[in-house]
């Protein structure tokens, strides 16, 4: 008997991403299409659309590790608003990468299967939509994008460090060591403590003050 085509729904989703993450890793960004990853997920390309926009947000959600849903997560930790923010972004990022399947889609970003045209910006961007716009819709609106890009920068900055550089001491912290490590700078740039802080004079001025 003919199997038919899966119904959209959550499964749905979850294999399309499933048969994507394969494709990708078997072929290269540049080789694999709409109409392919359909094929090996038993869907109507037309349904893949539905979810994803385009071949550039299915190959970022492909890197985000199976069972992660990252705006279902976002929308958890910023239920509690700005207050302990830091804490719990911090946390469930690293809850989300430090699994062993998060470690190998993170390892999959700078592997050989990324051409020169890009591609790895996907991630971010990804992420930007799903995660990082619900944290700045807590934030004043002027502020937001640069809150939110040093917030990023942080979070980006030490899942690098922790599992594609393995620099140390970050790559073998414990969970709740890089935890309390991170978090306060996180929470900092959310609240915008340092913002319109003046830089002071220069040491040479300081020190030839009055000296004439």
């Amino acid at each position: 008997m003919r199997r038919g085509r899966r119904p959209a729904g959550e499964d749905t989703r979850a294999s399309i991403v499933a048969a994507a993450r394969e494709e990708f890793a078997a072929k290269g960004y540049d080789a694999v299409s709409m109409r392919g990853v359909a094929r090996a997920a038993g869907v109507d390309p037309g349904l893949i659309r539905h979810y994803f926009d385009g071949k550039g947000e299915l190959f970022a959600a492909s890197l985000v590790p199976a069972g992660a849903d990252p705006q279902a997560l976002a929308g958890r930790f910023a239920e509690g608003g700005i207050e302990g923010l830091g804490e719990r972004l911090a946390r469930t990022v690293l809850a989300v990468w430090d699994a062993p399947d998060g470690q190998v889609q993170l390892r999959l970003v700078l592997s050989g299967l990324l051409s020169a045209d890009g591609h790895v910006q996907e991630l971010p961007r990804y992420l930007q939509r799903t995660v990082f716009d619900q944290v700045a819709a807590l934030l004043p609106r002027e502020v937001a994008a640069r809150r939110v890009g040093l917030v990023a920068s942080q979070v980006l900055g030490v899942l690098v460090a922790r599992h594609l550089l393995r620099l140390e001491p970050v790559a073998s912290m414990s969970p709740d060591e890089l935890v309390r490590s991170i978090a306060p700078t996180i929470q900092r740039y959310l609240e915008g403590v340092d913002e319109g802080l003046a830089p002071g004079p220069p040491e040479e001025q300081n020190s030839s003050h009055g000296e004439y």
